[in-house]
Formats: C-alpha cells, sequence, structure tokens
C-alpha cells in the first residue's frame, strides 16, 4: 500500500482546514544565518528608533530627542519599507516570524516574560503564528517510513492526510495501527533540528552581547533558557520520557490521562502516541455538560496541576485550553508534553510554602518566601521588593475575582516587580504561572463564579499536610542513612585516634593519674560528633565548632 492507497482511505473524516504547504529547503550554513540574522536585528534597531521618534509625545522632545531625530533621518533609507511604518512591538513580531521556526518559539516563549518586558511587546508576541505551512503528504507518508524502516503499510491501516496540526517544530496526523490502534504521529521537520542547532549558536552569542547593555533584563540568562528547552522539545523521545513520567507520577488517579506511547513506533523525529479522544473546555460540546460534572471537571482538573507543581516539581509548562481534553467517564487528559518545566526540592518547597500563605491569606509571609526564589543581581533591594509584594498580595485578598483581578495575574504582577528592584526570577516560575492562568481560565470557561481560593486550599492543604507526614519525614531521614551508617562505622577508630592523639599530649606526670580523663573523653566525643556532622554533610560551622573544640580542650590539658 502506498502513501496514495493510504491517503484514499481518509474519506469524511477530513475535515479540517488546508494548510499552506512547507517548501524544503537546505539549512543555511552558520555563516549565512549569521548575516541573516544580523540584517533583521540591525533593521529592528533602525526601525525601532524610527518608531520611537514618531511616537513620542511633543512634549517630551527635549534635548536629546533632536539628536534622536536626526540619527533617524540617516537611517530611514536603510530600514526595509514592509516594517518602517509599523510600532515597535509589530516590527519586532513580523521579524521574528520572518526569520523562521526557531525565532517564532522564541517569540511565543518572550510573550510569557511579562516579568521583564513591557506588556505592549508581550501582548503582539501573542499574536505569532502558531498555524505554520506543513509537509505535503507525500513527503509526510515517505518521512515516516524512513523512521520506522519499513513501508507504512506494514505499520498502519489508515493515516489522515491532512494534519491535526502543523507548528514551528513539529506536525501532527491521525493514524491507525494494524492492532486497530486509534494513534497520532508527530513528526519533527525536516531541517529544523539542524536550523535550530545553528540558531542557538547565534542566540547565545546575542545574549552575551546585549548582557553587556541591558544586564537588568538579564538577556543571557533568558536566552540560555530558552535554547536549553528548545533542544529539548526538538527530540521527541523526550516528550515520550515525560508523558510516561507524568503518567507514572498519577498512577493511582485513573481521572488524568496522558497518552501511553509506542516505542516500538517512536524515534527522535517521530513520536506514535494515543489518541485521546475527548472535547476542549472552550468548545461548545463541553457547556452541555452538567452543573455537577463541571464543577467535578473544574475541581479535578485544579488538583492535578497543583499536584504537578508543589508536589511532583514536575509541570506542563505549555499549559493553554487546547492542550486539556475532557475525556469520557468524567476524566481529563493532557496532551502536547514537549515542553515541561521541573522544580529541585528547595525551589518546590520554597513554591509550596509561597503558594499555601497566598491563599491562606498570609501576605506577608507569602512576599517573604517569593522574594526568596529570586536570584539577586547587583544593586537588587530585596526588603523593597518584599514590602511591594506584601502590599500587592493584601490588596489581592480583598478583592479576588478572576475578571478584575485573577491569582495568576496577582503572581504575574509580582513577579513583574522584581525587574524594578534587580531580583531575577528564573523561567520556570514564569511558566508556573501560565499553569495557573490556565486552571483559572478554564474553571471560569466551565464554572463561572469559580474561586480559585477555595479549591485551592483543599488540595494545597493536602499536600502541606502530606509534605510534614511523618512516613515523609522518616522517608527524606533514609536520604542520609548510607552517609550515617559510615560515621557510624568509623566511630570507634575515630574516638581511639583521637584518645591517642590526646593521650599523647598529655603524658606529663600529674599527681592525680585519672585527672585528665574526664577532658580527654569529652574532647573525643567533640571530635567523634564534628566528624559525624561532617559525614551527614551537615552545617559546616558546627562541623568547625565541634573540632576546634576539641583542639581546645587537649590544648587545654596539655598545659
Amino acid at each position: 500500500m502506498s502513501g496514495a492507497s493510504i491517503s484514499g482511505k481518509v474519506g469524511a473524516r477530513e475535515a479540517e482546514p488546508a494548510f499552506e504547504v512547507l517548501e524544503e529547503r537546505r539549512p543555511p550554513g552558520l555563516v549565512r544565518r549569521y548575516f541573516t540574522t544580523q540584517r533583521h536585528l540591525i533593521g529592528l534597531l533602525f526601525g525601532g528608533l524610527v518608531a520611537f521618534v514618531r511616537a513620542r509625545p511633543r512634549d517630551r522632545r527635549g534635548f536629546w530627542f533632536q539628536w534622536a531625530r536626526v540619527l533617524s533621518w540617516l537611517v530611514l533609507p536603510l530600514t526595509s519599507s514592509r516594517y518602517v511604518n509599523l510600532p515597535f512591538p509589530v516590527q519586532l513580531r513580523r521579524r521574528l516570524e520572518a526569520l523562521g521556526p526557531t525565532y517564532i518559539k522564541l517569540g511565543q516563549i518572550l510573550s510569557l516574560r511579562e516579568d521583564i518586558l513591557p506588556r505592549e511587546i508581550t501582548d503582539e508576541l501573542k499574536k505569532l503564528l502558531d498555524r505554520l505551512p506543513a509537509l505535503p503528504f507525500e513527503r509526510f507518508v515517505a518521512r515516516i517510513e524512513t523512521e520506522v524502516a519499513r513501508p507504512i503499510d506494514d505499520v498502519f491501516s489508515w493515516v489522515q492526510s491532512t494534519p491535526t496540526g502543523s507548528a514551528s517544530i513539529g506536525q501532527t496526523h491521525r493514524a491507525r495501527t494494524l492492532d486497530g490502534d486509534e494513534v497520532v504521529l508527530k513528526l519533527v521537520k525536516p531541517g529544523i533540528r539542524r536550523t535550530i542547532e545553528r540558531d542557538v549558536i547565534l542566540l547565545r552569542i546575542l545574549g552575551r552581547s546585549l548582557q553587556l547593555f541591558l544586564k537588568r533584563l538579564q538577556p543571557k540568562r533568558v536566552l540560555d533558557e530558552f535554547c536549553d528547552y528548545t533542544l529539548r522539545e526538538v527530540d521527541l523521545l523526550r516528550e515520550a520520557d515525560n508523558a510516561e513520567n507524568f503518567a507514572a507520577n498519577f498512577r493511582e488517579d485513573h481521572e488524568i490521562v496522558f497518552p501511553a506511547i509506542y516505542r516500538e513506533l517512536s524515534t527522535r523525529n517521530l513520536l506514535c502516541m494515543e489518541f485521546l479522544d475527548g472535547v476542549k473546555p472552550d468548545s461548545a460540546e463541553a457547556l452541555t455538560l452538567t452543573r455537577a460534572e463541571r464543577n467535578g471537571l473544574t475541581n479535578l482538573g485544579a488538583g492535578a496541576i497543583i499536584q504537578m507543581l508543589y508536589q511532583d516539581g514536575f509541570f506542563h509548562a505549555d499549559l493553554h485550553p487546547g492542550n486539556l481534553l475532557l475525556l469520557d467517564g468524567n476524566r481529563i487528559g493532557f496532551i502536547d508534553l514537549g515542553m515541561v518545566g521541573r522544580f529541585d526540592d528547595d525551589l518546590r518547597r520554597n513554591l509550596l510554602y509561597y503558594y499555601y500563605c497566598l491563599v491562606m491569606g498570609d501576605s506577608e509571609n507569602a512576599a517573604r518566601y517569593l522574594a526568596a526564589l529570586a536570584e539577586p543581581v547587583s544593586r537588587s533591594d530585596p526588603r523593597g521588593f518584599r514590602r511591594e509584594v506584601e502590599e500587592i498580595s493584601s490588596r489581592w485578598q480583598r478583592n479576588p475575582t478572576f475578571h478584575e483581578y485573577s491569582m495568576g495575574q496577582l503572581i504575574l504582577e509580582s513577579v513583574s516587580r522584581g525587574v524594578r528592584y534587580n531580583m531575577y526570577f528564573p523561567v520556570e516560575l514564569v511558566l508556573m504561572v501560565k499553569a495557573i492562568v490556565t486552571f483559572e481560565g478554564v474553571g471560569q470557561i466551565l464554572n463561572p463564579g469559580f474561586d480559585v481560593i477555595e479549591v485551592s486550599k483543599v488540595h494545597i492543604g493536602r499536600i502541606f499536610a502530606r509534605q510534614f507526614s511523618p512516613l515523609r519525614i522518616a522517608r527524606e531521614g533514609l536520604r542520609g542513612a548510607p552517609e550515617l551508617v559510615d560515621a557510624l562505622v568509623k566511630a570507634p577508630m575515630l574516638v581511639t585516634e583521637g584518645l591517642r592523639v590526646l593521650e599523647q599530649t598529655t603524658r606529663q606526670p600529674r599527681e592525680n593519674p585519672f585527672s585528665g580523663i574526664r577532658g580527654t573523653v569529652f574532647a573525643g566525643f567533640l571530635f567523634v560528633a564534628g566528624a559525624i556532622v561532617a559525614a551527614l554533610k551537615g552545617p559546616t560551622w558546627l562541623a568547625i565548632l565541634l573540632f576546634g573544640g576539641g583542639v581546645m580542650i587537649g590544648l587545654r590539658r596539655e598545659r
């Protein structure tokens, strides 16, 4: 069966609107790509200067503005007429689209960074294309056959000819295996990986250059974070790992569903996963559910997202209503798992405390924990930041409504104030805000008047109690068991060696031969205690204090 014959099996299911055809081209070399990006960067600087001069109010045109006007006249002939008459945010979006998939993805990530970019820019970047040209079906089939190393009719009985989606990196089609399983095929577009790898090199260089002039916005960190996320996302085996990790975290909760992965049909460039047959939360079908069903689904989704963020520290980092599905049996499915966020234990614990204080109305401690999450840079002002965040949180407590002032807006506004006080927050925190905004928005769609505080109190309280359960504390304590056992095994030897050293320093004759034993034993005890603290990686100051105490007692005995 050829690709054409498979296409003929689609029939009435082909109701999707057509995509533009992707023209396959050889990825440009690094040098050529460098000059292309530099041309757009310089054009953006020139166009931004012209836009600034034209938009400047007359009452704010001082001495330096006249110099800017003269310079804008000089660069005007060098700026493309396609962009020069547009506002700066529109110029930025259009040039990112012209630079291709990597920069479209960059713009989509930057649209979330309302903590460091002006709202006019982030709002415009949200308009970036998410429906990009797709490979022709014949080429898609040929690529699938290359990846699975078999004719496609040996694997699938049907493949949908029209893509269900075509984004900057991948293209998806529905299919059916020979066993009758409904699946989704996600393919990395040809040449994308090589283009992204070259763009990453240039973006890292750009980040280091911009750091010299825009240190306050931390461009180096922002671009490095984007590069790391994008390189992970272009490897579809990582997405397969993500799906299986999520499924393992929710293995006891059968109402939260993640697509099963067909490993034998998956590679770095191809992902074959279970098709989840559901409806989107913002669809007309979702509104036909009963009020009780919608309440249950809202509570279920909120609990799942809160667990991802504050219990597992492993969460869906690209959440929006299109990546959530309402399934039969009052279940919720999560799809498109290529982009995930991870919190280490310390960051997750501080976020848990912050969110707990927030929903419990403790504005002072919420501000303290949020400040602890920031990475201070030069001239940072944590105290001033805490005061302002406490004021914002107190204001939200008086009016916690979705339409007027949602929790997501509160957290994002609080984080945004970090730039003013030179406090930098990791990108994971911004992705966390996106997840919270999603569950707030979906909750409002399904259940108008959704009370995010009451729902959050139930789930965050459960996670907070679990955090301090005796079983969990014991389990955490067992992590240091090998070091503790090792220290205990070595303790007799350390005591013997300590006593022998001290005995050598106390050989001078004394009237009472037992007068030095008490001090010697105590000094040995301090040596052993210091060794145990050091072996367990406890506070360095405590280990030094114990060792120092042993030495001082030993010297006193010698005198």
